[in-house]
């Protein structure tokens, strides 16, 4: 508890057996193998207004997923016709961003009494799951994660109220893509917010300020070996990872925990 308040993020040896890992990745190749693509993925475009149409059904499918199993892809995928260009397990970016709520086994995960228990030892007094994903960093082609807070995403009143879970399904190294920390940014707030628009407007998001920038002689590098490796993530901790230039993947289960006595949940978050 000392370590996770001083750093803003703790790695935990040894809190979920490859076995449980393995019955997550075991789920997640059926719904990768039963998924529909979505529409705007589908659907053959040509001029400008409807390349717009297009990333505006891609932004709506985004800021309506909160409560909503959806499909979020790799750049290059698809085809013009919205055919795969690639293995189907080999095209997605990350599946979001409600997991724990529909799928029986993450959500199983998600509210284990390990987890529970570990929320009680960080004083969490009435801990909900906001949201929840399944990020795939896939071989050659899983993409940089550059420097960012998820209080930027996740914006509560007051801040520090929110915590990331991040679950290694298999093993997190420096070449397939491990998380880099900077040890103590939590403590000086946010620099930026993602924020609605107005309905009717598009993009359909904005964000409110900028992201900061960082030396890179400050981060540190987190790896982490299959189950044995969660990591737990302060909301305003500045962190990172590499694009996957390994012949690996490099899957894992996230979600995120706030604590709702006290707080807000801002109106304005996606």
């Amino acid at each position: 508890v000392r370590q996770y308040r001083q750093d803003g993020y703790l790695v935990l040896e040894g809190f979920f057996s490859p076995e449980e890992c393995d019955t997550l990745l075991e789920r997640m190749a059926v719904i990768v193998e039963r998924m529909d693509v979505p529409l705007h993925c589908r659907t053959e475009f040509c001029t400008e207004q409807e390349e717009q149409l297009k990333a505006q059904g891609s932004a709506d499918y985004f800021i309506s997923s909160g409560d909503k199993i959806r499909f979020f892809f790799e750049k290059g995928v698809f085809d013009s016709q919205g055919d795969f260009l690639v293995p189907r397990e080999r095209s997605v970016n990350k599946i979001g961003h409600a997991l724990h709520a529909y799928e029986p086994v993450f959500k199983n995960a998600t509210h284990s009494p390990k987890v529970q228990e570990l929320s009680r030892k960080l004083d969490f007094k009435q801990p909900v799951v906001v949201q929840s994903m399944y990020i795939f960093k896939q071989p050659g082609i899983g993409g940089e994660v550059t420097p960012h807070q998820d209080a930027t995403f996740l914006y509560t009143e007051p801040l520090g109220s929110v915590m990331g879970v991040w679950i290694a399904l298999e093993d997190a190294t420096e070449e397939n893509g491990c998380l880099w920390f900077i040890p103590g940014s939590h403590k000086t707030g946010i620099t930026r917010r993602m924020a609605r628009t107005p309905e009717g407007t598009f993009p359909r998001t904005q964000f409110i300020g900028s992201e900061g920038t960082y030396a890179d002689e400050k981060f540190v590098k987190a790896p982490v070996n299959k189950g044995s490796g969660l990591i737990l993530i302060h909301g305003e901790v500045v962190h990172r990872s590499a694009m996957n230039s390994s012949s690996r993947s490099r899957q894992v289960y996230t979600f995120h925990i706030m604590e709702s006595e006290n707080t807000r949940w801002s109106a304005e978050n996606w």
